[in-house]
């Protein structure tokens, strides 16, 4: 009965506040494109290893992993929904800070949220939908929804694609202003964002309070095993260290809050999928953090090659 009312439920989320999310998250993705140049769009070419393997391991072993993880908890639709979505979405806007912090390659991380971003485009509702009908009761629920592709692909050119577009032209053109703002979003942005789920939990406590106890252990979980996920593909794909932290941490950092949007554009705020994607959005800052401390005393030894 709980479940099914979660299934029901509505997380309340003004127009207002979808809004100022989308513009949160587009100034984000610019503070991000600051730091990037064409030159790490390049990288695909010169040296395309690292970069394919973080791209697949986000777009195809993520998705496939979660939707395994969906198959054995088999959770009610909007909750599976919910995780799928999430494992659809490119890495999370603060993946590069916490490699950094890491000892990670930062310039991997750099140059697989510039390139997932834009993959992301098409790739997100591509996954969403494809692994969603996989599902059967998630089936359903997509299509009595009836999700419009093309608009959703819209969506996320624009809060993605254009601020990316527009902060690399930037630092192309104007690096040491470019370096400067970045500084100032980062901080801005994230403090914005972060503050905006606070306020989206507190108007929803009684139904986060009602659910989350559904929510929890699905969230750790997946979470936990996305950057098992990109530890294991890192290591069986023959990437030194450094790489592996990167793709571990942009496997296991996922942009909750493009998630959020395309909630609440395209599901009416669907209890489980909100809840499960707004929680997602407070822990793997938590874990990301935690890990990101773990790497931090233990540097990278790196290999002498002859």
């Amino acid at each position: 009965m709980i479940q099914a009312a979660l299934d029901e439920a509505r997380i309340d989320f003004s127009t207002e506040t979808l809004w100022v999310l989308n513009v949160i998250l587009a100034l984000i993705m610019f503070g991000v494109a600051l730091h990037i140049r064409v030159s790490d769009f390049r990288s695909l070419i010169s040296n395309p290893r690292p970069v394919l393997v973080g791209v697949l391991c986000q777009f195809l072993a993520l998705p496939l992993v979660t939707f395994l993880l969906v198959l054995f908890f088999r959770p009610d639709p909007s909750l599976a929904l919910g995780m799928i979505l999430v494992a659809a979405c490119p890495g999370g806007n603060i993946s590069n800070f916490i490699t950094s912090y890491a000892g990670g390659n930062r310039a991997l991380s750099v140059a697989l949220t510039a390139n997932a971003t834009l993959f992301a485009i098409l790739l997100t509702p591509l996954n969403l939908s494809f692994w969603g009908s996989l599902y059967p009761p998630a089936h359903d629920l997509l299509r009595v929804i009836s999700i419009d592709s093309l608009e959703m692909v819209r969506i996320v050119a624009l809060i993605l694609g254009v601020p990316l577009l527009a902060g690399v032209w930037m630092n192309e053109r104007y690096s040491a202003l470019a370096g400067r703002m970045a500084n100032y979003l980062k901080h801005i942005s994230l403090a914005f964002f972060i503050g905006l789920i606070l306020v989206v939990i507190y108007n929803n406590r009684i139904q986060i309070r009602d659910y989350l106890h559904l929510v929890f252990w699905l969230v750790f979980i997946q979470n936990s095993v996305a950057f098992l996920t990109g530890y294991m593909v890192g290591r069986l794909a023959g990437l030194s260290p450094r790489d592996t932290r990167s793709i571990t941490i942009e496997t296991g950092i996922q942009n909750s809050g493009l998630g959020l949007v395309l909630i609440f554009t395209f599901f009416d705020g669907l209890g489980g999928m909100a809840v499960i994607t707004a929680f997602w959005g407070i822990w793997h800052l938590i874990s990301g953090l935690l890990l990101g401390s773990f790497w931090a005393y233990r540097p990278v030894r790196e290999e002498v090659r002859g």
